[in-house]
């Protein structure tokens, strides 16, 4: 049996997004929210599928989940699909504003929903050299 389920995952511009975010920070759903201005349910799916596809660690601390790169269990290949899609979108401008609003995101409450609770503020080293995901044809 091929395994596909990284290949179509990453079909996925928002998976990407996510995905590149994550390549150098970890994020709660509200942090991805506002990184991306997705809606709650949007930014959950695409961590949960990310997760799922052998992407993404999980971190539950209390009421809150942390997603980041699962670093020490990528697979070879599934470490070259990261680093292409690093390498796709460095240069892209809403990749490049996704990691500028990310430095301003704040995490909100608790399991991270926005609106509610006490404003936590997220701090990061996010780095600010990416540039509109361009479809080629």
């Amino acid at each position: 049996m091929i395994e596909t389920r990284a290949f179509k995952v990453l079909s996925d511009e928002t998976k990407m997004r996510i995905l590149n975010l994550l390549v150098e920070n970890e994020c709660c759903v509200c942090e991805v929210m506002q990184a991306l201005e997705i809606p709650q349910y949007k930014a959950s799916r695409g961590l949960i599928n990310l997760h799922e596809a052998g992407f993404l660690n999980m971190r539950k601390d209390r009421l809150w989940v942390f997603y980041s790169l699962d670093k020490q269990g990528l697979t070879d290949y599934r470490l070259k699909l990261v680093e292409a899609v690093r390498e796709a979108l460095k240069d892209n401008a809403v990749t490049k504003l996704d990691k500028e609003r990310l430095k301003k995101a704040v995490r909100v409450g608790a399991g991270c929903h926005r609106g509610r609770g006490k404003p936590e503020p997220h701090l990061h080293s996010a780095d600010p050299g990416n540039s509109v995901i361009r479809h080629n044809k």
